[in-house]
């Protein structure tokens, strides 16, 4: 079985903000493999369901983005996963451009407060994760006020294609083909013209 968890902040006020693209991505697995995620777990709703012939949960932590390790943490106990391998955390990041996605095996948290609770939870940074590039903070932004902003309307279409790409990396991935998905995903992607 895997657990995959996707971060966010609960309520409407956070709807298609930048920190919710890992919310965001569970919504289009879940849409497109019809697994409902609407059931409650430590915290979190969860939904289950067969992905690239595994079993999966996919959850999406209600605990507010500081504190996502203190559900998934639980969800992993709850359900006796190794979370080295049966665990696929997808989270926003700054460092990368709208859209673009970044596999890793291990990490640290990269001064991403949910990546720094679940870490200390497991009491591990070894475990897998998609990272959803959701741009990077415009000087004059406070940097709390610029993760829970919303995308323009050109950054809308990216963060699409994003989002698509990280449900592919995840199938790859639930089908052990972790490296291929690293080489494919992995790459400088050129910025569009404008």
């Amino acid at each position: 079985m895997f657990i995959i968890a996707g971060l966010g902040n609960p309520t409407l006020q956070y709807e298609g903000t930048r920190h919710n693209a890992g919310f965001d991505v569970i919504d289009v697995l879940a849409e497109k493999y019809n697994i409902s995620v609407d059931g409650r777990k430590n915290r979190a709703y969860i939904g289950k369901g067969l992905i690239a012939g595994q079993k999966v949960i996919l959850a999406k932590p209600q605990t507010y983005m500081n504190l996502s390790g203190e559900s998934i943490g639980g969800l992993a106990d709850y359900y006796k996963i190794d979370p080295e391998h049966e665990l696929l955390v997808i989270y926003d990041d700054i460092s990368l451009p709208p859209g673009q996605i970044r596999i890793r095996k291990k990490g640290s948290a990269g001064g991403h407060n949910g990546m720094k609770n679940i870490i200390r939870h497991l009491q591990t940074e070894v475990f897998l994760r998609i990272k959803v590039g959701v741009g990077e903070k415009p000087r004059q932004f406070d940097l709390a006020d610029y993760v829970l902003s919303h995308f323009s309307r050109a950054e809308k279409e990216e963060m699409e294609e994003g989002y698509q790409k990280a449900v592919c990396a995840a199938e790859r991935i639930l089908k052990g083909e972790v490296e291929a998905a690293m080489n494919e995903y992995n790459r400088k992607v050129k910025p569009k013209e404008i």
